[in-house]
């Protein structure tokens, strides 16, 4: 491994590690929307009156909640082999946090006032019309700092998918330095990278809270 920081290694690095960073964007999007779409379904489905829908929910989120993301990538890769890696990782990453944020889901839906609930049976709303037109829009605005939270820390956490050959910047800064003997180099940008687009989203959710906390 290189002692000094060679400058021109790393100019060399940067489009590589550049073309990484926009798959590990994509797997963070899509995967947060698998996230926030089936973590919002969990929500509402906990809340079902029949323990033939509750107890498999619950189930599968104490299950993937209790084993390692890199263990359920790996998993997920030797039951679905012909599946494009990239798309294993980003439904294995979106179903990991869904049980996460549903419990953000949950927290928020329990937030809502009781008299808002009452006030729809008292209006004979539908229970579908209940849950968009007046739950739903609250609990959602209420939580939406904790989901980005979540966002970022799947952002983080990309690099796992690298473990099953989605070239995504960590395996880009790894193949980079062990081509060119410049580890140094490639791992310092990828690490500046992602301080560059984590932070001042980390920033942005912290102004949304507490605007949102007024």
């Amino acid at each position: 491994m290189n002692q000094t920081f060679d400058w021109d290694a790393a100019r060399e690095a940067l489009p590589l590690l550049l073309e990484g960073f926009r798959t590990t964007l994509l797997a963070t999007l899509l995967g947060t929307l698998v996230a926030a779409v089936l973590g919002l379904a969990i929500a509402v489905a906990g809340r079902a009156p029949s323990r033939l829908v509750t107890v498999p929910v619950k189930a599968v989120m104490e299950f993937v909640r209790s084993t390692p993301l890199l263990v359920q990538l790996v998993g997920a890769v030797a039951v679905f082999p012909t599946v494009e890696p990239l798309t294993t990782g980003i439904v294995v990453l979106g179903l990991h946090y869904a049980t996460y944020t549903s419990e953000v889901y949950r927290a928020g839906i329990d937030g809502v006032p009781k008299g808002q609930w009452e006030a729809c049976r008292a209006l004979s709303m539908s229970p579908r019309r209940t849950w968009q037109a007046v739950i739903l829009p609250q609990a959602v605005r209420n939580v939406l700092p904790a989901l980005g939270n979540y966002a970022i820390s799947m952002f983080k956490e990309t690099p796992f998918l690298a473990v099953i050959t989605v070239q995504e910047m960590v395996f880009e800064a790894r193949k980079y330095g062990a081509d060119h003997f410049a580890y140094t180099e490639a791992w310092t940008l990828a690490g500046l990278i992602f301080l560059v687009a984590s932070y001042p989203t980390s920033l942005l959710m912290r102004k949304l809270e507490k605007r949102l906390g007024h």
